[in-house]
């Protein structure tokens, strides 16, 4: 079994493992300034849902027309610009008197950039690592979010309890142009993976991708389950007010557990086997939340949910066995993008919802919606097995399976 020293002992590894810390903490601090700010300012738990979790509905829009910038652009040029792009719009959120309409645009403007090259991590890990590595590297990657979060969202609540929110947002200004930095300096300028028109290709490859009786389900179970369930995340804040932050590090903490124990220590066949009960985990806990436990209760209860967001690893292991290599940035960034969406619009339903039920009662009509979907996209999964696991005879995804 591959393991954390032979990972590590890849130089561009560490250098892309290190831009993601950088990434991620940016990205927290500056989530969790934005919802704060909506929240006080609005008292709306819609708006506060979408101010954390709407902007990949931009990167639905942004898939269709610009996704295959993953696969066109260099890949270190378009993390370095990510990178950049997130700066300036964390800067500029710090702008005094911005009214709410605003921050959504400056947000949306962020997330356009980060759509248009939402494949581009992903797919070069894939280059970097070996094929036999690549869920230890993904979970690995995982665990600087994880960690990350955890860290950002603990730190973020303890500033928040001595600073003005906007103070966050120049954090995470700062540490995103480290991220840029480090990727400049330290990552191998690779040529692009394709060449074409980016509209053209995007639509024609999303049609390629979404078309596939191998691949169609196996991105609903990526997108869906988790969606839903984030609509409950969503109401963190309205749920514990300014101890929400600690509830979004707990989520971390389970996340990071789930996947260091998936992602090193579990046999692939295994692995793949625990694909649906993981996504049946990530909802059962919030059906306690209408008891309103108190924050270390709910705190706990989120910890176990979260263990079960590691699904991802033997899903994405599945998708790379499943698509060639001149679409993978594509196949990852539709990946990517359809999570976030999903994430987006659980978070909307989980708002509306919350504008008219209790909060506790919310979570948990999304943790049900959760599980009867998971139930329902089972049977259609068998078919996207890994190819050393079983179901070889099924027949190949886009591009012939093996990534050829």
């Amino acid at each position: 079994m591959i393991t954390y020293r032979e990972v590590f002992a890849l130089r561009e590894f560490r250098v892309l493992f290190v831009a993601r810390l950088f990434t991620i903490i940016g990205i927290v601090l500056d989530s969790l300034a934005l919802g704060t700010v909506m929240y006080a300012e609005t008292r709306s738990p819609l708006l506060t849902a979408a101010s954390l979790f709407g902007g990949p509905l931009v990167q639905l829009v942004t898939a269709r027309y610009l996704l295959a910038s993953s696969d066109l652009f260099r890949p270190r040029a378009a993390i370095v610009v990510a990178a950049g792009v997130g700066t300036v719009t964390a800067a500029l959120q710090m702008v005094p008197g911005l009214s709410w309409w605003m921050r959504f645009v400056i947000l949306a403007a962020g997330y356009v950039a980060a759509g248009a090259t939402s494949g581009t991590v992903v797919a070069l890990l894939s280059d970097i690592v070996p094929k036999a590595a690549f869920v230890l590297a993904r979970a690995t990657m995982n665990l600087a979010v994880g960690g990350m979060q955890v860290g950002g969202y603990a730190l973020g609540s303890v500033l928040l309890a001595t600073v003005e929110p906007t103070w966050l947002f120049g954090v995470a200004a700062g540490v995103s142009v480290v991220a840029a930095v480090r990727a400049w300096t330290g990552l191998s300028d690779r040529g692009a993976r394709a060449t074409g028109s980016v509209v053209a290709r995007s639509k024609a490859v999303n049609r390629e991708l979404l078309g596939s009786p191998v691949l169609r389900p196996l991105y609903l179970m990526m997108w869906v389950p988790n969606g839903l369930v984030v609509g409950c995340e969503a109401l963190f804040i309205p749920y514990a007010g300014d101890h929400g932050g600690y509830l979004f590090a707990a989520g971390a903490i389970g996340m990071l557990a789930g996947d260091i124990v998936l992602g090193r220590f579990t046999p692939q066949a295994l692995r793949d086997r625990l694909t649906v009960p993981l996504r049946l985990l990530l909802a059962v806990p919030y059906l306690a939340f209408p008891l309103s436990p108190p924050t270390p209760v709910a705190a706990t209860l989120i910890a176990v949910s979260a263990i079960g967001y590691a699904a991802a690893l033997p899903l994405q292991d599945r998708l790379l066995h499943h698509t060639r290599d001149d679409v993978r940035g594509q196949a990852f960034g539709l990946s990517a993008t359809g999570v976030m969406v999903g994430q987006a619009l659980g978070a909307l339903l989980g708002g509306a919802t919350a504008e008219a039920l209790p909060v506790g009662w919310t979570m948990t009509t999304m943790a049900v919606l959760s599980l009867v979907t998971t139930a329902l996209l089972r049977p259609g999964l068998r078919s996207t097995a890994h190819p050393s696991v079983g179901n070889a005879g099924d027949g190949p995804g886009v591009g012939g399976g093996h990534g050829g």
